[in-house]
């Protein structure tokens, strides 16, 4: 039997890594899978690209990476390559981190047309995803309505309309980096279904909005006034320091005078998309919305209530970033009403509440997506906390010794994935990247077509 249990981390984003380090900590050995050749998850393809600093956090993922139990699985599809079970048959334990990729629905007339999209999408087209990187966007409208009041609807907002100068020396792709060169779009309305003191923005990426080079930001004074419940949770012990700075940033905003600059960023609130209106060619020209109120919930919250006015804002794109689902995976028990795996903080558990043996969730798919990048790390030591008592009681899986050994479980992957990528493979995508940037002073030119990036990584052309 081998001298360590091993476990299978399945998703390398940071949740992944952040579980890999833990694991590693408490005496396990740690495989770490991922469907693409390339790690890191949404630090790589969802992380704004003007924001290098936060991308830094890959180092300690490097870290992990050196670590001599640890190994890392490029371009392997659970589901499609390998099989849960046949995962189980290997390891004591699979972590699931596979994070949330598909965005909410708004369920409104016209979500479908031409010039309609989920956030999501447009954020891995930017960023090089290569599932997303053949994708066209019409960028030619010069109003953009991005519903949602989150971070990701900021960035959004942000790279619709940054100077080409600031997206240039960025690791943007450079398909996306053409297109945004010549877009069209002079005006972005960022719109959010309740007030203010409700919306979801952190302060940081809130107060970027206000340097931006050639676009002001404009808030209506009347929509950043606080309905007498919002000012009562504001004042508060329940509000957090994040909340009521955001509301200050907004009440700034709204009496900034405009320094004339060539775009604009319009922050809307109390209204809800009712209808995205379509134009003879059947793509969008507009955005029909609610006038909403605030009131009280059952739950001690506020909900936003139509008022029965309505709005037309015209447009010619729309993003949604309205929250986001997990995808299932075969045989994994999956909660369809919340898009997450079905667990019980972090223990897998079947549709009967049975502990699936042997099985956890972590990160975004285990809790639904929130928080940061940081956030995900003390998920994970939660996480791995569970298995470390699973561990320690007997619980985890037994797997056939034969098949557990580290050499047989690599030539059994090497059998089911021809084109399996290794850290070392990575690595040399990753200094190709590098290299490519270097001449232009950018962090990396990123590959976005699989065979290429095999290509680099086994030093062959990649075939089938």
């Amino acid at each position: 039997m081998p001298s360590a249990q091993r476990v299978a981390v399945v998703g390398a984003g940071p949740a992944g890594f952040y579980t890999s380090d833990f694991l590693l900590q408490a005496g396990f050995e740690v495989d770490l899978f991922d469907a693409l050749p390339t790690p890191f998850g949404l630090v790589r393809a969802g992380v704004a690209p003007d924001h290098p600093k936060i991308k830094r956090v890959t180092r300690a993922y490097e870290r992990t990476a050196r670590h001599p139990a640890f190994r890392f699985f490029g371009g392997v599809q659970l589901g499609g390559d390998v099989q849960r079970e046949e995962l189980l048959e290997r390891y004591h334990a699979v972590v699931y981190a596979i994070g949330t990729s598909t965005d909410n629905r708004l369920g409104i007339p016209g979500e479908d047309r031409a010039g309609s999209h989920p956030a999501t999408e447009f954020v891995a087209w930017y960023n090089g995803h290569p599932e997303h990187a053949h994708r066209e966007f019409d960028l030619s409208a010069e109003r953009a309505v991005v519903i949602g009041n989150g971070n990701v609807a900021i960035d959004v907002a942000r790279m619709l309309v940054l100077d080409p100068g600031e997206i240039a020396p960025t690791d943007t792709a450079d398909h996306a980096i053409e297109a945004l060169a010549q877009a069209r779009v002079q005006e972005v309305v960022v719109l959010g279904r309740r007030g203010p003191a409700q919306a979801a923005f952190t302060n940081p990426e809130l107060l970027e909005l206000g340097e931006l080079k050639r676009a002001d930001v404009f808030v209506d004074r009347a929509e950043v006034e606080l309905d007498p419940h919002s000012a009562a949770w504001i004042a508060s012990d329940a509000a957090d320091q994040t909340h009521r700075r955001n509301v200050e940033i907004l009440w700034e905003y709204a009496g900034r005078p405009p320094a004339g600059k060539s775009h604009r960023v319009l922050l809307r609130f109390l209204r809800s998309p009712l209808e995205i209106l379509g134009d003879e060619r059947d793509a969008v020209a507009g955005l029909r919305v609610a006038v909403n109120r605030l009131e009280p919930d059952a739950r001690g919250g506020l909900r936003a209530v139509p008022t029965g006015a309505e709005e037309t804002i015209e447009c010619g794109l729309v993003l949604r970033s309205i929250g986001y689902r997990g995808v299932p995976l075969p045989g994994v028990p999956f909660d369809e009403r919340r898009g997450l795996i079905r667990n019980d903080d972090g223990r897998v558990v079947g549709d009967d509440g049975e502990r699936a043996v042997g099985e956890y969730a972590v990160g975004w798919i285990k809790r639904g997506p929130s928080g940061v990048i940081g956030t995900n790390k003390k998920d994970a030591h939660e996480t791995v906390d569970l298995i470390v008592a699973d561990r320690d009681a007997g619980r985890l899986g037994a797997p056939e010794p034969e098949r557990s050994d580290a050499a047989a479980v690599a030539a059994w992957l090497r059998e089911r994935v021809p084109h399996l990528v290794t850290w070392d493979d990575w690595s040399a995508i990753d200094a190709h990247e590098r290299a490519l940037g270097e001449p232009h002073s950018r962090p990396r030119v990123k590959l976005v077509r699989v065979p290429e990036m095999l290509e680099i990584a086994h030093g062959t052309a990649a075939r089938g």
